[in-house]
């Protein structure tokens, strides 16, 4: 599918996608509980991916009228009768390889192309230490995964420096065993506010686990815990909004976002970025609004280790801004769906802006941005920036332009509410 994109500004209201982030994690927890109403969830294929394995594991999951209802399988996975295929979801991967360690017999994870190349060693390893067996097929640390239950609580170490998802996971896990566990972290913990998110869930869902941070990161987990996520009402989601917020601040445009409540995303530091980039911003949080007045925007500098999401967003508003944006502390990102570095600066450089790609940094020097032919990377992050961008340029294409329905379906729908001239070829 193919986008093309001209110069336009945005204007207008529009409610934030539910976010992809909680939902994955609303329909894990609450398929280990006995029931959960899971209310206005994210459904898009990587969500979906969620559901379809969690089924597979013995919880029973029927929408109606948007809301989510579970069967959990208190805590006791079963044995899934066919493959689990995962598609593009590395959180579907890594959340059920965890679960599936809880299973009494043999669990098989794969997914497709671009799933099968992302590492998932440090939760391999780990998994092992604790009495699982795992096996990546072709020993590479990759997908397709052989699991076989066995999980049994101890003290362990897991380096979480490549991605919070693994460590999400064994939190999930971990509480389900006979045995209490202590997880020490290993190095720097990216993408924090993820773990925290599904700290909050749990919690929500009764589980106990204390956290230790007087040196390195340490979640101690008494054993023998029941789940009882009775009902969860998702939040809206900050990374999808970025692109919204970023487009008004990008067009010298005025956007109203809704369902923007306080939570423990990481990527809610899109405000104080577009803040600081000397955009108009206020934020109601009592009523979960943020409003967007675009200005002419200055270069800045952002570390990204807390908010890899919102990298693309990021790019794509340096590459509009008066000086130097530089996204620095960012390898993780590499480990994406693709690596967003590398494309972000290729697809860049081709809108006719200066950008130094670097080991874990991207360095961009603001201008006048050029239409062009662009490609996706089959990203759906990757996609919605430089859609953004192209209303900047006019005149641009973006390929790959399906990849949305990973995260969000209504994505082009909802930009055009807003006024933007985006014409979608299926074809």
């Amino acid at each position: 599918m193919r986008v093309k994109i001209s110069r336009t500004s945005v204007e207008g209201e529009v409610f934030a996608p539910p976010s992809k982030s909680y939902t994955h994690r609303a329909i894990t927890i609450g398929s280990l509980s006995e029931k959960c109403v899971v209310r206005r969830p994210l459904i898009s294929e990587d969500t979906k991916a969620t559901i379809r394995a969690c089924k597979m594991l013995g919880a029973q999951i029927n929408e109606e009228k948007g809301d989510l209802f579970i069967e959990g399988v208190k805590g006791k996975p079963h044995i899934p009768e066919d493959v689990i295929d995962v598609g593009n979801s590395g959180t579907t991967l890594r959340f059920m390889t965890a679960v599936a360690s809880l299973v009494d017999g043999v669990s098989i994870l794969t997914g497709d192309n671009s799933l099968r190349t992302r590492p998932n060693g440090p939760l391999i390893e780990v998994l092992r230490d604790l009495g699982v067996e795992v096996i990546s097929t072709l020993n590479n640390g990759c997908a397709p995964l052989v699991v076989k239950g066995g999980l049994k609580g101890a003290i362990a170490k897991i380096d979480g420096s490549i991605s919070s998802q693994f460590i999400s996971a064994l939190l999930i896990a971990c509480p389900l065993t006979r045995q209490s566990t202590t997880l020490s972290i290993k190095g720097e913990l990216r993408s924090k506010p993820y773990v925290n998110v599904t700290l909050e869930i749990l919690r929500k869902a009764g589980a106990e686990i204390f956290e230790d941070s007087n040196h390195n990161i340490k979640f101690i987990i008494p054993p023998n815990q029941n789940y009882n996520l009775r009902d969860y009402l998702v939040p809206g989601d900050f990374s999808s909004a970025s692109y919204l917020l970023a487009a008004a601040a990008m067009t010298s445009s005025r956007v109203v976002v809704k369902n923007m409540f306080p939570s423990q995303q990481g990527d809610m530091a899109i405000i104080d970025i577009l803040k600081q980039m000397g955009a108009g911003v206020s934020w109601d949080k009592e009523n979960g609004v943020v409003t967007v007045n675009g200005h002419d925007l200055k270069g800045v500098r952002v570390d990204a280790a807390a908010t890899p999401d919102l990298v693309p967003t990021i790019a794509v508003l340096g590459a509009v801004a008066e000086g130097q944006t530089v996204i620095e502390n960012a390898e993780h990102v590499r480990y994406k769906e693709t690596d967003r570095l590398h494309a972000m600066a290729v697809e860049l450089k081709k809108m006719g802006v200066s950008v130094k790609e670097d080991q874990d940094q991207l360095t961009i020097k603001g201008g006048k941005l050029k239409g062009g032919d662009l490609h996706g990377w089959h990203d759906h992050r990757i996609v919605m920036a430089l859609t953004i961008a192209g209303m900047v340029a006019g005149d641009t294409t973006v390929d790959t332009a399906e990849s949305i329905f990973i995260s969000y379906p209504n994505f082009f729908d909802d930009v055009r509410s807003l006024g933007a001239d985006v014409v979608v070829n299926k074809q």
